[in-house]
């Protein structure tokens, strides 16, 4: 007997998830209209009825498809792991994770459960799930390449570096041409503060490509240099990759509040919003939001396009750019903004030796510059780049180069950035304005 014979709705069913696919919505409804007229309760339809409504722009009518599904079949894993998927894709963590824990429980040996759940315990910053279900799948499928990556990865992200070099090490003596597991052994000795013992694998990474500005970074680090910045070709695909919940993240969970105390800086300077602002780094906007629409022009820059994509949601900025904030500055015409903000940015954007001069040739007269930076020790080097990958900057160095670019005034504020596996983060905000 067919399994059609058996299943009558399986033929919708697949003809509906091929539409989906497709993006022929309209007609994947049809189709799953005729397999609800053929079974009213089938959990598959309701599932599918969700991932359409996501698809179609309907996030309240997927949430209430799927819980329907689950509802009708409460230890069916499909309809559980696409709810989960959701829940983590739309930010609400918590029960992502709740529900992501029971289908994998559910569904031990099944590698596509696997593979949702680590991707869940990822979005949810929630890397020792992560790590414990990697360790999973490594006794389900001994040796896969790409899950002893990201548990490479994620050893190196809790603080454990010796266990994440030791795996990196494996992976690159038995694929020694392998730019991935290369690059994942240099970025875990960077993180345990040992960039010098990368120095065999630079090379390496070198001789594969030598014109490769990612490649030659890191050389730089383990040679033991301080590169001036950090390519974009490194820090683009990052931040395109936490685009979607990076709000959700900065703000909630590393109690990031620089934007609207800037924001509100700004504003009690100019109350009446007749400014024009050139937020550096924009991100996903969250400066913006706190500014509101001005009268006069409030643009974005920002190397990547999909942080780009979420602040334009906001419709607040007037134009982006989309490179970085370096090149903007030099290629911006003299006396055009009253302010410019770059928070959280040098932290990537690196040496600020020629930003601060242009910032203040590029600012009309009484014009306002707001840079934020973590704290570097003044006994060390102006400019350190840390084991976090981030750099730091001295405090007397900056404030020297302001005074140095003609600015009339300049206040320093000690802060708390932000927070780092719940520990605060230091640095400072630098005020200064052009003379009137």
């Amino acid at each position: 007997m067919s399994a059609t014979a058996t299943d009558p709705n399986l033929k919708h069913l697949t003809k509906a998830r091929e539409q989906i696919a497709k993006g022929d919505l309209k007609n994947a409804a049809l189709t799953l209209n005729q397999a609800n007229a053929l079974w009213p309760q089938d959990p598959r339809v309701f599932m599918l009825g969700g991932l359409l409504a996501e698809k179609a722009g309907n996030v309240k009518g997927a949430f209430e498809a799927l819980r329907k599904s689950v509802s009708l079949a409460p230890d069916w894993g499909p309809g559980l792991l696409e709810l989960a998927l959701l829940l983590a894709r739309q930010n609400q963590f918590k029960e992502a994770v709740e529900t992501a824990e029971k289908v994998a429980a559910l569904e031990p040996k099944n590698l596509q459960v696997l593979a949702g759940v680590i991707d869940i315990a990822h979005r949810a910053g929630h890397t020792e799930m992560a790590i414990r279900h990697l360790r999973r799948g490594l006794e389900l499928v001994p040796g896969d390449q790409s899950l002893r990556r990201l548990l490479a990865k994620d050893l190196s992200e809790q603080g454990k570096h010796d266990e994440s070099i030791a795996e990196w090490d494996a992976l690159v003596q038995q694929f020694p041409s392998d730019p991935q597991s290369l690059v994942g052994r240099v970025q875990a000795c960077i993180a345990a503060g040992k960039p010098q013992d990368a120095r065999e694998n630079t090379a390496a990474l070198l001789g594969l490509a030598p014109a490769d500005a990612v490649y030659q970074y890191y050389a730089q680090l383990a040679a033991g240099e301080t590169p001036a910045q950090q390519p974009a070709e490194l820090t683009r695909p990052l931040f395109d990759s936490m685009a979607e919940f990076y709000d959700l993240h900065m703000v909630r969970s590393l109690k990031y509040q620089l934007p609207k105390q800037v924001g509100d800086k700004i504003l009690a300077r100019h109350p009446d919003k007749k400014i024009n602002v050139l937020d550096l780094g924009c991100g996903t906007g969250l400066l913006g939001v706190c500014l509101g629409r001005l009268d006069g022009a409030l643009v974005g820059v920002d190397p990547s396009m999909k942080m780009i994509e979420q602040a334009a949601r906001h419709n607040v900025y007037d134009r982006f750019h989309t490179v970085n904030l370096h090149d903007a500055l030099r290629e911006t015409p003299d006396a055009l903004y009253q302010v410019i903000a770059a928070l959280d940015v040098f932290i990537y954007a690196g040496d600020v030796a020629q930003a601060i001069p242009n910032a203040h040739r590029v600012l009309a007269a009484g014009g306002m510059m707001v840079f934020s930076f973590e704290t570097a020790p003044d006994q060390g080097a102006d400019l350190v780049l840390q084991p976090s990958g981030r750099y730091a900057h001295k405090r007397s160095h900056v404030q020297a180069l302001c005074e140095a670019a003609g600015f009339a005034s300049v206040a320093i504020e000690d802060t708390v950035l932000r927070e780092e596996n719940h520990q605060p983060v230091n640095g400072f905000v630098v005020t200064a304005y052009k003379a009137a």
